[in-house]
């Protein structure tokens, strides 16, 4: 009956494991699912994990190929989850590093209190129980090792999202897959049996109770602080990637203010030689050289499409930007309109207009370049309202939106990716500064981004 009762607990012990260990793997990696659908892809994560468990059987620590079925199953179900296969591969190995590195602290403290707690009779019962003791508090403190760790390990992953190409991922796996080869090293070695007596790794090696779960640290540590020096790396080529793309934009900014300063200068000069050209119309009207007179007014109209803007926001660079996106149109078949008006308040600098203009609108030309001919289109709308200004851009746009992980639409361009993709965030940066936002509205085949600003005080 005591043995029954004993193989009972066992069959308890391995249910409520595998139901503990797979609740930890699915609050891992709940925060990185997408937030719209994050409760039911959670639920799918657990249930398809759970059941991995159940099939493949559920040691203590992980042995075999149990551990990598189960990576090889996240990796499979990542699209479901709506996770990158390269994401979920990483999230998966760093939870299996994870695991068998507080396993095997856990299992050392566990020698420790077996032999601290010596057997004091050898009724079946009394083992029995000693035994129930054990591994129920074994079991706890690997739970209790194994959630502050990955807690650790998922603040530090959320605080900077990385890009993960497959060269990142084989950097970030490299110490976390060389620390799950370790524990499953080890495991082979904790027991061995010669002559039927079972001898335990360190009853043979004493100094590994301690190197081993020091090595198992040292492996979780390691994990940890690639991940901070991968986030380090892509915070800086982010920033490298900002600095590059700003000081582009201020070039161009400052380019088509000289355009505009250069307008304005060739009115000027042609209102002041508008008098000299007046006496000649009026001196070749009085001679009857009309044929001359036609060319001469010919030449006049000619010169002055150069001054001409068909748009006028009421900033000299705006109109700038405005009308030269207007002639790309012109020259692509995209039907452009605008109904942009410049806040006549002083509360806003024609610089970062400019950059929010030239950034909306240079991403609608590049959407409407990948829609058929038949139906594109560009629309501007800039407006006041009260201490508001309003920036709408409508285009025409074909496939899906991948979104980033900074909730911004990522990049599609292969070549020179990382120069790409951050016009958005430097928009969303400039509306930051008039403590406004970007809001972004995607409906089938036409999208829908507006821009708020709030006029300084």
């Amino acid at each position: 009956m005591i043995e029954a009762g004993f193989l009972i607990f066992n069959r308890l012990f391995e249910l409520a494991a595998a139901l503990l260990y797979t609740v930890c793997l699915a609050l891992f990696f709940s925060p990185f699912l997408p937030e719209q659908s994050r409760r039911r892809k959670t639920l799918l994560l657990f249930s398809a994990c759970l059941a991995a468990d159940l099939v493949c059987g559920q040691p203590y620590i992980p042995q075999g190929a149990s551990g990598l079925v189960r990576t090889i199953l996240l990796a499979g179900i990542s699209k479901a989850l709506g996770l990158k296969k390269a994401a979920a591969f990483l999230l998966a190995i760093l939870y299996w590093n994870t695991r068998i590195s507080g396993a095997l602290m856990a299992e050392s403290l566990y020698f420790i209190a077996e032999r601290h707690w010596p057997l004091q009779a050898e009724q079946p019962a009394a083992v029995l129980l000693r035994s129930v003791i054990l591994l129920t508090s074994l079991l706890l403190l690997h739970a209790v090792l194994l959630t502050v760790m990955l807690y650790v390990l998922q603040r530090q992953m959320r605080k900077q999202p990385m890009a993960l190409h497959w060269r990142e991922l084989c950097y970030l796996s490299l110490i976390p897959a060389s620390g799950v080869l370790f524990g499953q090293i080890i495991s082979r070695l904790l027991f061995e049996s010669r002559d039927g007596i079972l001898l335990q790794l360190y009853e043979r090696h004493p100094a590994f109770l301690a190197a081993v779960p020091l090595l198992a640290l040292l492996f979780y540590m390691g994990t940890y602080l690639t991940v901070r020096f991968q986030q380090g790396m892509a915070a800086l080529r982010e920033e490298q990637a900002n600095y590059y793309a700003e000081r582009q934009q201020t070039q161009a900014i400052r380019a088509r203010i000289q355009e505009a300063e250069q307008f304005y200068a060739g009115i000027r000069r042609l209102k002041h030689e508008m008098r000299g050209h007046l006496a000649n119309i009026k001196g070749l009207a009085q001679s009857g050289e009309y044929a001359d007179l036609e060319d001469y007014i010919s030449q006049m109209d000619r010169s002055m499409q150069d001054f001409e803007l068909t748009l006028r926001t009421g900033n000299p660079v705006t109109d700038v930007i405005v009308s030269d996106k207007q002639r790309q149109c012109q020259k692509r078949g995209i039907s452009f309109q605008a109904d942009f008006h410049y806040p006549k308040t002083g509360g806003y600098d024609a610089f970062d207009m400019g950059i929010i203009l030239q950034n909306l609108l240079q991403n609608a030309l590049e959407a409407c370049d990948n829609f058929p001919e038949n139906g594109r289109f560009i629309s501007l709308v800039g407006k006041q309202k009260g201490r508001f200004f309003l920036i709408e851009v409508k285009n025409s746009f074909a496939g899906e939106i991948l979104w980033g992980p900074d909730g911004l639409p990522a990049t599609t361009k292969k070549e020179d990716a990382p120069m790409h993709g951050i016009g958005l965030s430097n928009v969303r940066r400039t509306a930051e500064k008039y403590l406004g936002g970007v809001e972004i509205a995607p409906d089938k085949q036409l999208f829908r981004i507006t821009v708020m600003l709030q006029e300084k005080t």
